[in-house]
């Protein structure tokens, strides 16, 4: 579905992404994962147009991206729940989630879509008319992702969901993941929580310094010896 090719981006002098390449196949969902300032955030922005890539492409379906408007690109079917949540929070619940359906027209789809998430997402429905500020940590990030959801998308990018969240919250976001993929839409995921993000990934890359360095499925990358010493925080006997 999505095919990133030689992506490259500079910071003024920083060479943020150092031409990585990697696809993400319809229906499934693949992983990004490093430590902080390896690249995940930008690589995201640059799939959205947030960030202008200095060579290299993004392509939907075959489609190039480049040159598109952000806006443009979620009408294509990408849609971005980012890092922080950065919901509305003098807006309610409602409002929060009618504006993630910005780009659509089609007014039974939306309500039959804010249903969905909220049948996701009860604890939504129950403070559907309260503002988004006053609401918990956990609560702000389902509302983060149910507000991406209702732009109906093909593809669903999420930078670091679990984030600041208590891990009861945390396993509940990631069962929720599996949800949202096994009822038909893709996930990109960036997550620096290694272990959580490997074990519901069909795919992993890892990120160092702009680069990735090694990739292989989810379950696998979970045995490497590589990725537990670095980012699972586990002795493997190895020098």
């Amino acid at each position: 579905m999505l095919t990133i090719e030689n992506l490259s981006v500079h910071y003024g002098g920083i060479h943020a992404l150092q031409g990585i390449s990697f696809d993400v196949p319809e229906g499934k969902i693949v992983t990004l994962i490093g430590a902080n300032g390896a690249g995940k955030s930008t690589t995201l922005k640059s799939i959205v147009g947030l960030v202008k890539p200095s060579s290299g492409g993004v392509s939907l379906d075959g489609e190039p991206l480049q040159g598109l408007q952000t806006k443009d690109i979620v009408r294509k079917g990408i849609v971005l729940a980012p890092e922080g949540r950065r919901i509305f929070p003098n807006l309610t619940t409602e409002e929060n989630l009618a504006l993630g359906a910005f780009a659509r027209n089609d007014k039974d789809g939306v309500e039959e879509d804010k249903r969905k998430v909220f049948k996701l997402f009860p604890r939504l429905e129950e403070r559907r008319k309260q503002k988004a500020g006053t609401m918990s940590g956990g609560e702000q990030q389902m509302l983060a992702v149910a507000r991406a959801l209702m732009s109906r998308p093909k593809l669903l990018m999420m930078d670091e969901p679990s984030l600041g969240l208590a891990p009861i919250i945390v396993k509940m976001i990631f069962d929720i993941i599996r949800t949202i993929n096994a009822e038909g839409t893709t996930i990109l995921l960036v997550e620096q929580n290694a272990k959580a993000a490997l074990e519901v990934a069909d795919y992993g890359y890892v990120l160092e310094t702009g680069r990735i360095t090694f990739s292989g499925p989810g379950r696998e990358l979970l045995a490497d010896d590589r990725v537990r010493s670095a980012y699972l925080g586990e002795s493997t006997g190895k020098k």
